[in-house]
């Protein structure tokens, strides 16, 4: 072994085209992974996969910690053999998730949920290998290129940011259960870069694993949707077929024809004494196996049901109406407003494809739009109330599947959005919103409290301006911006009665009153014991309406959040108090579908949190010798490294909320923020590397950046984007893309700064595993802050950790423990 060669085998920037690949790889594998939960069971399980990487990620970090010198002796001979090695472990463990025979709905069925628990336990033991593969990998060339940290971490984060790019990319063109088998290509051919002159041997090895992989992948029984996805079933029906897909990052889109698809409308029982057909037969459209509209088959939409429909009590009460339609459910809303008298109807569609469906048709489904008095607006809900703002409209509808239709969609049922819609209304004009009751009357109880807020904030008296109306399924509540008359009651009351609905709040009107005529039963259960409390037939909502629009405690309140929902608070979905664990895990059969993140959230905490305890005690575990006397023991990482992790994270998730919110998009928005957010940290780490003398005053730089922004966000942000919601996509797109360049920036310099000085030793990859221990932590930690408190606190969070990480590093330059065990020189 000479000097030079191992100079030569350690070279930043020969080791670096390398890293950049697998990083690359690594995260669009990642990418893939999330993409393929998301569709063959739900998007909420995708959570297991950050915890999966960033548990591999932590683990190699201390593994590398342990044995330092030993790795780092064999360093040329590992990276010749690990991509290969992440390659078939790639390929093998992503088979297994394609295997693993877990379903949800077991989870939630008592006699089952062990079976299921295993299961989820068989994909970590699937995936995990090849991350804790790839997580040493790195940590090696953080080892072999611990004078240039700065540089490592820059392509680091930067192939990462190429990474996610690539899998956007392919998901136009890929379908979801091949994304996987894409991605493995570049960790095969990172080989071709590593130096070294057994980078031959590092290739062919590869290229065999790769050869082997795809044949592991591909030879086994395909990946399809499970049976407990809503395509399943109608999939499957005799005749069925798929009239058309659509490729693309915001979902897997399959157009159904089949005998069960038909317009989700909830008509009532006297439809025939009404004189009005049913609902007519439809194509179906599902995301990720989830239907999320009819469209309309060969021939148009059609809407002669309309009036028997819960939805069309406000033009009866508003003839003639000018509308804002918020959600058109394929064309179908639009229509049924104008088959109701309606003159003119302006709609809104934020989901991409549906969007286009509407105008252009769909494979054999043709426009939703045929009818010169639709027009079709840009932007999302709010944009449009905000642009109406003095009064344009009679009524403002949403639709009953608008909010399950994109995930953005839970902003337009915020305070903000109801007052940006009253706004938007004439004199007399009216909002009405339509709400599932099919699992928990809570949701229309929510709603309420929204309303409740919006109107109060106006100065106006809740309990004046609002109608409550029923059927068995769903919920319309309607909101004036002036006291409501007697004529639109007596009104609305003779259009409940000739349908069989229920009147389940009217001004003034005493609940006992309205029970006492009720259509449809909805009895009030204790949620806690799962019992009926009511002795006759009742209306659970409107025993809790009064309470709610006076603000006060409901029964319903004891179980779940009956509060308002804000751009800052704006999930849909959060009514579960996870602070009643126990009652929860023991009803847990009976909750939706929706509401299990937030417990499958605290369950990938309390993992996180074992594994990050267990790599911050990881040091007790280090053997001093004689050679490592130079390096001594630090407290300092334990607290600077987990709160960078911690605060990165909290300001990602908290400016792909506001991306999401902006640009009407989730999907746009995530990939948009994580990009930019890599990219320009990636940026700052190349930086760092040339203010590696002075890390406490560019720690201290970039600290006053992430302060400077997060106050400039908190107060300022949201009154901008609302602002600028009629602004162009691209605009819009690149307004995010500005914002995040400055904090992203900031945030790439403290994690080289720290790793120079923690020095060369066994306390390097520590301390870029601790970072990532706490990244598995802050994703669940993050979204129940953001779910139960609201984004801002993420905010908040993110700038006190970063204050609290310059507070504990230490002053000075650049700090050295080198090796003292040389490496096996391979190359000659």
């Amino acid at each position: 072994m000479t000097a030079s060669s191992t100079q030569r085998d350690a070279s930043p920037r020969g080791a670096l085209w390398p890293l950049f690949l697998i990083s690359l790889g690594v995260v669009g594998i990642e990418n893939a992974l999330t993409r393929y939960f998301a569709v063959a069971a739900w998007s909420e399980y995708g959570y297991w996969i950050i915890s999966i990487v960033m548990a591999g990620f932590a683990l190699s970090g201390v593994f590398v910690a342990l044995f330092r010198e030993t790795i780092e002796r064999f360093g040329l001979i590992l990276r010749t053999v690990l991509p290969g090695a992440m390659v078939l472990a790639a390929a093998f463990g992503f088979q297994q998730v394609t295997a693993n025979p877990f379903n949800p709905l077991q989870l939630q069925n008592p006699a089952t949920w062990t079976d299921q628990i295993r299961n989820i336990a068989l994909y970590y033991a699937a995936l995990l290998p090849f991350f804790f593969l790839a997580g040493t990998y790195i940590s090696l060339i953080f080892v072999q290129n611990h004078r240039e940290v700065g540089r490592v971490y820059a392509y680091d984060l930067i192939g990462a940011a190429a990474g996610s790019a690539v899998a956007l990319g392919l998901m136009f063109l890929v379908h979801p259960f091949l994304l996987a088998p894409a991605l493995l290509v570049p960790l095969a051919i990172a080989t071709l870069f590593q130096p070294g002159k057994l980078n031959w041997l590092a290739g062919g090895l590869a290229g065999a694993a790769l050869v082997l992989g795809e044949f592991i992948l591909f030879s086994g029984a395909p990946p399809t949707f499970s049976e407990f996805k809503a395509i399943y079933a109608p999939m499957n029906t005799p005749g069925a077929r798929i009239a058309g897909q659509i490729k693309s990052p915001q979902g897997y889109y399959v157009l159904l024809e089949d005998f069960t698809e038909r317009v989700d409308a909830d008509l009532s029982n006297n439809s025939q004494t009404l004189g009005t057909p049913g609902p007519p037969a439809t194509l179906g459209l599902y995301r990720d196996g989830a239907r999320i509209a009819a469209l309309p088959r060969p021939g148009g939409v059609k809407a002669d049901y309309a009036p028997s429909a819960l939805s069309a009590a406000p033009y009866v009460l508003r003839p003639g109406a000018q509308v804002l339609q918020i959600g058109m459910s394929g064309g179908f809303r639009a229509a049924e407003d104008l088959a109701l008298g309606a003159a003119h109807v302006d709609g809104v569609e934020t989901e991409p494809v549906l969007r286009r469906a509407l105008t252009k048709g769909l494979a054999d489904s043709p426009a939703g739009i045929a009818d010169s008095r639709i027009t079709l607006l840009d932007g999302g809900p709010i944009a449009a109330a905000l642009a109406a703002r003095g009064g344009r409209y009679d009524v403002v509808d949403l639709s009953a599947d608008f909010v399950d239709a994109a995930p953005a969609n839970a902003d337009g049922l915020t305070v903000e959005a109801f007052d940006a819609y009253l706004g938007a209304l004439k004199p007399g004009g009216m909002v009405s919103v339509s709400v599932s009751i099919r699992d928990f009357p809570v949701y229309a109880l929510r709603v309420l409290a929204t309303a409740r807020e919006a109107l109060t904030a106006r100065g106006l008296d809740p309990a004046a301006h609002v109608l409550v109306y029923r059927s068995a399924w769903n919920a319309r509540i309607l909101i004036s911006g002036q006291p409501w008359s007697q004529a639109d009651i007596d009104a609305l009351t003779a259009f409940a009665s000739a349908r069989s609905f229920d009147i389940s709040y009217s001004p003034g009107v005493d609940p006992a009153a309205l029970r006492a005529r009720l259509f449809n039963d909805l009895p009030s259960v204790n949620f806690a014991t799962g019992e009926i409390t009511s002795t006759g037939p009742d209306d659970a909502i409107a025993n809790e309406v009064a309470a709610v629009l006076a603000g006060k405690p409901s029964p319903t309140s004891d179980d779940f959040h009956v509060r308002p929902a804000t751009l800052d608070r704006p999930a849909y979905y959060s009514s579960l108090k996870l602070e009643n664990l126990g009652a929860l895990l023991r009803r847990l059969e009976v909750l939706p579908q929706a509401e299990i993140g937030g417990l499958v959230n605290v369950a990938v905490l309390a993992q996180a949190i074992i594994v990050a305890l267990l790599v911050l005690l990881a040091p007790a575990l280090f053997r001093r010798r004689k050679a490592e006397a130079a390096e001594p023991r630090r407290l300092w990482p334990a607290v600077y490294f987990p709160a960078l992790g911690l605060g990165f994270l909290f300001i990602e998730i908290m400016l792909i909320d506001k991306a999401a919110f902006y640009l009407s998009d989730y999907s746009t928005a995530f990939a948009l923020v994580l990009t930019s957010m890599l990219f320009f940290s990636g940026l700052g780490s190349l930086i760092a590397g040339r203010l590696a003398a002075i890390p406490k005053l560019a720690v201290g730089v970039a600290l006053v950046v992430v302060l400077a922004w997060a106050a400039a966000t908190l107060f300022q942000a949201e009154p901008f984007l609302i602002r600028t919601l009629g602004l162009p996509l691209w605009q819009r797109a690149a307004i995010i893309m500005a914002a995040a360049a400055p904090v992203a920036l900031a945030l790439g310099l403290p994690f080289p700064m720290g790793l120079t000085q923690v020095g060369s030793g066994r306390m390097l990859p520590w301390a870029w595993g601790l970072n990532g221990a706490f990244s598995v932590v802050a994703t669940p930690l993050a979204n129940l802050l953001s779910r139960d408190i609201g984004f801002s606190s993420l905010l908040i969070a993110a700038s006190g950790l970063y204050v609290l990480a310059f507070l504990v590093l230490p002053t000075g330059g650049r700090r050295e423990a080198p090796s003292r065990v040389p490496a096996v020189d391979f190359s000659q």
